[in-house]
């Protein structure tokens, strides 16, 4: 994705450093004194004064300019900031560790999450070929299906699942077509079918992502008995692999172990590590919430001595890319933090935001969340460490369109709730009613 970082700030670098002649952990103290005396809430920390003069925040939130202003004497305009209104929200990149959220209209977020069809990001063509009559069906249009699963997983990892479904069901029904009603040879005919699935397991994807179990059952069920019709263990390995992460999203343990443990028996010939691994953790996740410690150590250790083998670029599917060191460090977390082992689960979820960088902004949204989590749930929690991480969480509104992230921020929430004396905890539960409209 493109680089939406602001200029750094020199203005206020300078008042601070030349004027005041303070550390930012100094000048973080001084505004917090100074907002206290106005009577102004603030949870300033030498992170969010980075964030400031790095250029990662366009403008402070209200009540920050109140306090600068009051501080300084100076204008925003003056400190450096580009402007004195609501700011549009970017993107964390992963160096942002102390991000103030920038400040959006309350009612524009809550009509972009109100309305189906997301505001902020157009519905993405899955080509024209896919609009045409079934009849003659060519390689060419064998590679028009694939292509619409790579469009699917490329803005699905930016973007979330919201703007994508719908087109990803009208390109299914219309491959659907094609395999009922088009005639092929018998090679093109199992490359369309091996083709579907794949496209098939892309819409349960979304249908996931959108918090449509039921449906990405039947889509993943439909991919599982295309393979075997296809005689593709790649696509029968990655059907079970999902079967698997829906099955633990839905509370049935047993059932995820056991779709996790067929995948790895499907493909161990296949000659991907990284797959194996992928469905390895994908076991340990099972075994994390059935409570087994001793399996899911076990399970780890096998996925990260397998991911360890390196990539295998004649065997791993494109759809694999999404699989990286910072997603394997992300579900151990996830394996840790259902265990109760919220350090651990806190530290693995930090690693994985770091190690993905700027690719992947919904995975990155939702372990920014679970950062949040466990910092508030630990046996000795850090509210103030939560509040930060979870204000992340709301900068990747609204590009950021999942209701698994929705969900996440609904459960950031709840956690929060504990601390809500802490001053930087109740500044973001006021701007989490407000974006949310509650």
């Amino acid at each position: 994705m493109a680089d939406h970082r602001n200029p750094p700030n020199h203005h206020l670098r300078a008042v601070r450093e030349n004027e005041l002649q303070m550390s930012r952990s100094e000048f973080a103290k001084l505004v917090v004194d100074t907002g206290t005396e106005m009577g102004e809430t603030a949870g300033c920390t030498a992170r969010l004064v980075a964030a400031w003069e790095d250029g990662d925040v366009a403008c402070p939130r209200s009540n920050y300019r109140r306090i600068l202003t009051q501080l300084t004497g100076r204008t925003m305009l003056e400190l450096g900031f580009q402007r004195t209104g609501p700011a549009l929200v970017r993107q964390p990149s992963a160096g942002t560790h102390g991000l103030d959220r920038q400040e959006v209209d309350p009612v524009d977020r809550r009509a972009f999450l109100a309305d189906s069809a997301g505001a902020a990001l157009s519905l993405v063509p899955l080509g024209s070929r896919l609009e045409k009559a079934p009849g003659r069906v060519g390689v060419a249009d064998v590679r028009a299906v694939d292509q619409a699963v790579t469009t699917i997983y490329s803005h699905d990892h930016d973007h979330g699942s919201a703007a994508l479904r719908r087109n990803a069901s009208t390109a299914l029904h219309t491959a659907y077509q094609w395999l009922q009603d088009g005639t092929y040879t018998e090679k093109t005919g199992k490359r369309l079918r091996a083709a579907t699935g794949h496209l098939s397991i892309a819409a349960g994807w979304l249908s996931y992502d959108s918090g449509r179990a039921a449906d990405a059952r039947s889509l993943y069920n439909e991919a599982l008995a295309a393979a075997r019709i296809a005689d593709d263990a790649g696509l029968e390995g990655h059907a079970f692999g999902c079967l698997s992460l829906l099955a633990k999203a839905s509370g049935r343990p047993r059932e995820a172990i056991s779709a996790a443990q067929g995948a790895q028996s499907v493909v161990r010939t296949y000659g991907s590590p990284r797959m194996l691994s992928l469905f390895a953790m994908r076991e340990a996740g099972g075994w994390a919430l059935l409570g087994d410690r001793s399996a899911t150590d076990k399970a780890i250790v096998a996925a990260h001595h397998l991911y360890a083998k390196g990539p295998r670029e004649e065997a791993d599917p494109t759809w694999l890319e999404f699989y990286t060191v910072a997603e394997l460090a992300g579900l151990e977390a996830l394996a840790r933090a259902d265990l109760a082992q919220h350090e651990r689960a806190a530290a693995g979820a930090e690693q994985a935001v770091l190690l993905h960088g700027d690719a992947f902004a919904r995975n990155r949204a939702l372990y920014q969340a679970d950062i949040a989590i466990q910092h508030a749930v630990r046996e000795r929690p850090e509210p103030e460490a939560a509040a930060e991480a979870a204000g992340h969480v709301l900068a990747y509104l609204p590009e950021v369109r999942s209701d698994r992230l929705l969900q996440q921020l609904h459960n950031v929430n709840s956690a929060l709730q504990r601390h809500t004396d802490v001053p930087a905890v109740a500044d973001w539960l006021e701007d989490y009613r407000a974006t949310i409209g509650t």
